[in-house]
């Protein structure tokens, strides 16, 4: 069963000539202890999901349609009140950046806890054990020690483990993280990815994640969903995503990974720019960008399921499935 489905949502910024979607009649669903990836280019709109899903939407842009459903409760018409007593408790979201997330003057284990004092009726006491509890579970050594801490004392690593233990306090059922592993070496962007597994495992948490990075992809999500210009055009299993893309945008991300090029080869890239929210192409947005353009492009299509019925593909020319 999904514990979060997003239908038909559009999140607009307000202009003189009306309403821009940034994004657009975005839906998927996300069921307890999986993990979501959200792929694609700078200005495709990932963030912004995330940003609508937790109800941070940066003014003035705002939800103009659609539903966000958490266990078949609609987030969208809530009140700020109600939305900030989802927030945190219920949904959570590790950002992009821990050395700027922390507040570098109030000592780690304060931020910590702040969601728990806010949601819970527990004494600071017990609120302190439970982060001990978790900064042991998440890996970061001498626990009680990195409490006390500042931001600025605590390696890049340690800071994003904290970040983990912060959202995870709540034991929420849906866990939003963008770009989680940036900035940190591939030792330590290893051991947050088997962390945040085994969490889900444990936990039931299921979790959205939004990268750039097809090697993070391939070794944590369970599906795939790849973004364009505000749109999903295409969302697949892991591994048949990886093995056989049907979209044309989708395949030239993978042909521009390194390990895709041949030796001595040079890396094959997507010709052109993700177009700005206010000057998307009329009918298939990526259509000036595609080898495969073709007369029915001048249509917007539709995300449907492709024969084979595991993957949807929003394509007139989609790739054959294997």
């Amino acid at each position: 069963m999904s514990v979060l489905v997003v239908q038909d949502l559009t999140t607009s910024l307000p202009t003189d000539e009306g309403p821009v979607p940034i994004v657009r009649d975005v839906s998927f669903e996300l069921a307890a202890g999986r993990c979501l990836a959200i792929v694609g280019e700078s200005g495709s709109g990932k963030s912004m999901t995330a940003l609508s899903i937790l109800g941070l939407v940066p003014r003035p842009l705002a939800i103009t349609s659609g539903q966000i459903l958490l266990e078949g409760k609609d987030l969208v018409p809530l009140s700020g009140a109600a939305q900030r007593r989802v927030r945190g408790r219920e949904i959570a979201m590790i950002f992009q950046e821990p050395m700027t997330s922390l507040n570098p003057v109030i000592r780690v284990g304060e931020q910590v806890i702040e969601a728990l004092l806010l949601h819970e009726k527990v004494s600071k006491k017990a609120a302190y054990g439970r982060a001990l509890e978790l900064f042991e579970r998440v890996g970061i050594p001498d626990p009680a020690a990195r409490l006390e801490a500042y931001p600025h004392q605590l390696s890049g690593g340690l800071k994003q483990r904290a970040m983990i233990a912060m959202a995870l306090i709540m034991r929420p059922k849906v866990l939003l993280a963008d770009e989680p592993t940036t900035a940190l070496d591939v030792t330590i962007q290893a051991q947050i990815l088997r962390l945040l597994r085994e969490l889900m495992g444990e936990f039931g948490t299921a979790l959205l994640l939004i990268t750039h990075d097809l090697g993070v992809v391939n070794q944590i999500a369970d599906e795939v969903a790849v973004f364009y210009a505000g749109r999903i055009v295409e969302r697949a299993p892991r591994d048949q995503f990886f093995s056989a893309p049907a979209h044309p945008y989708s395949v030239g991300l993978l042909d521009a990974l390194p390990a895709r090029a041949q030796k001595g080869a040079r890396l094959r890239e997507i010709p052109g720019h993700v177009p700005s929210p206010t000057n998307v192409p009329a009918g298939c947005a990526f259509a000036p960008r595609c080898p495969k353009r073709g007369e029915a492009c001048d249509v917007v299509p539709r995300l449907e399921p492709l024969c084979d019925g595991s993957r949807r593909v929003a394509c007139f020319y989609p790739e054959e499935p294997v």
